[in-house]
């Protein structure tokens, strides 16, 4: 049954969730006690001051890749806040993200979870923990601040327990994506964001145990995404808005059992739901894995979670990384389009899988060209050579370097026919999800050959110790809210320190202006 773990050597403490128990349920008592303060005698400075740092860059970086699809009109999130505008709830208080309009809030959910997702630039973790041995390499990506923040709108909770429901929700789904594979079954990886959106707005809601119990079961049983999203020659809005539909229909779920609607019970043991029928567990009345969710100190699942400084797929840092460095330490490499040969990038799966896919090298969406080794490292060198250097600031990737005329620009073409992207085998698998293994090699016209040597914790990862990380996150989200708000910097103020917030400052939180941003259609 669950029970309290402290790590002796860092005085970490967690709640232990046992195979054989109803996890279900004790996700929801997890999810109600960490809200609610329970953990720990002062329960506010309980938790290390790092965490909430932390927290606080992965929100303010959300919400610029949020105001960056907004302003620039990207289609699924455009037609979600429109969608949620037809929905408007006079008596509420959760908004679309700068919006002034109360609106239902499973409607706000989607609206705003689809647009920090849209541009793949937000927050991604990899499910590895090496304290449990649980290195299941699950992706996620931090969507799911939106269920927090409206349902403690709708409450109208404070600063320190919105931030604590934030923290709540990316503890839940990073566990479950170290303990469990969904990518290995074809399953989406928003199911575990899922999950955890039922809890901690089913906790902020006054949901009972067994209400939330019921919404998890709902979720499992009846909503299930499969990669099919993710699959085919060109992606499509499906694919940047599934954690937002995931969401939403968890909200929904919460709302049906706290109106009496029950749902499937002991999910995570039912052999019939994804986890038991994907992976029977060594015994019955088990789940497949046990799960630790901490309660205090600084071991935190957002703590091992990676940014993206720019938009590109997260597997391809460690590219960026070794390209813009071999530019930066060779700059003879700039002084002609014709002065290297080829470029060898070689790296582990799933990422060869993913962004080594055959059709991606003729990407003709942005959905497709983010997730294209051969076009990111195409555009970063034709870049580099109009600018005759190579650094995060100056080559950072934004939508423009997406839209139709960079899709198809001749040089960029022309380059990427010069890449040749290759899985390096156990050499390099092994090391991933610890780190991000990628290497590559530049062969010059004169026969010259230059090797970044393996990269494994590129900037933006969690292991990565460059002091760098914050002037290029701010960097970033000037880039992308710049010409949308009338001062950037301080909508970058506004979502810090989070835990100081006032209930009358998170009521307004996302009711910030945007230019050309209104609540109609």
């Amino acid at each position: 049954m669950s029970h309290p773990v402290v790590d002796s050597a860092t005085g970490n403490r967690y709640l232990r969730l046992e195979r054989s128990e109803n996890q279900a349920r004790g996700i929801a008592e997890y999810a109600r006690a960490f809200i609610g303060g329970d953990y720990g005698d002062d329960p506010h400075d309980s938790i290390d001051a790092s965490v909430w740092q932390r927290l606080d860059l992965f929100h303010v970086d959300s919400i610029g890749c949020g105001i960056g699809a907004l302003s620039r009109r990207m289609n699924a999130p455009m037609v979600l806040r429109h969608e949620a505008l037809d929905y408007t709830d006079h008596d509420g208080r959760a908004t679309c993200l700068a919006g002034q309009t109360p609106v239902r809030a499973e409607k706000a959910v989607v609206a705003n979870a689809s647009a920090v997702r849209e541009l793949d630039a937000n927050g991604t973790n990899f499910g590895y923990n090496p304290r449990t041995g649980q290195t299941a390499g699950e992706f996620g990506h931090n969507d799911f601040y939106p269920v927090a923040v409206a349902g403690a709108q709708l409450v109208g909770a404070d600063g320190a327990t919105t931030a604590r429901a934030m923290l709540c929700l990316d503890e839940i789904r990073g566990r479950l994506a170290e303990a469990f594979s969904l990518k290995d079954h074809k399953i989406d990886h928003v199911v575990h964001g899922g999950i955890a959106s039922a809890a901690v707005y089913g906790a902020l809601r006054g949901a009972t145990v067994d209400q939330i119990e019921s919404a998890i079961g709902q979720l499992l049983a009846h909503y299930i995404p499969f990669r099919a999203i993710r699959a085919g020659k060109q992606l499509s809005d499906s694919k940047g808005a599934s954690a937002a539909l995931t969401a939403e229909m968890a909200v929904q779920a919460v709302h049906r059992a706290m109106r009496g609607f029950v749902g499937p019970r002991d999910i995570f043991r039912n052999p019939q739901a994804i986890f038991c029928l994907f992976q029977p567990p060594a015994a019955a009345d088990q789940s497949p894995f046990d799960l630790e969710l901490a309660t205090n100190g600084s071991d935190f699942a957002v703590m091992g979670m990676h940014f993206k400084l720019g938009l590109y797929e997260h597997q391809s840092a460690g590219a960026i990384e070794a390209w813009i460095d071999l530019l930066r330490r060779h700059p003879e490499l700039l002084e002609s389009p014709d002065a290297i040969d080829r470029v060898e990038i070689t790296i582990y799966q799933p990422a060869f899988g993913i962004i080594g896919d055959p059709a991606k090298r003729d990407p003709q969406t942005r959905q497709s060209a983010d997730h294209s080794m051969v076009y990111i490292i195409a555009t970063l060198w034709r870049k580099a050579l109009q600018q005759k250097q190579a650094d995060w600031e100056s080559l950072m990737l934004m939508p423009e370097d997406y839209d139709a005329d960079a899709l198809h620009h001749e040089s960029t073409r022309r380059l990427m026919q010069r890449i040749d992207f290759r899985h390096g085998g156990e050499a390099f698998d092994r090391h991933y999800p610890e780190g991000i293994p990628t290497q590559v090699d530049v062969v010059t016209c004169d026969g010259s050959r230059h090797s970044s040597g393996m990269i494994l914790f590129p900037t933006g990862h969690a292991r990565n110790e460059s002091d760098q990380l914050d002037s290029l996150l701010r960097h970033k989200f000037r880039l992308l809210v710049e010409d949308a708000v009338e001062d950037w910097s301080s909508l970058w103020k506004r979502f810090e320190r989070s835990r100081t917030k006032t209930a009358s400052e998170i009521a307004a939180w996302y009711s910030f202006r945007c230019r050309d941003l209104v609540d109609s259609p």
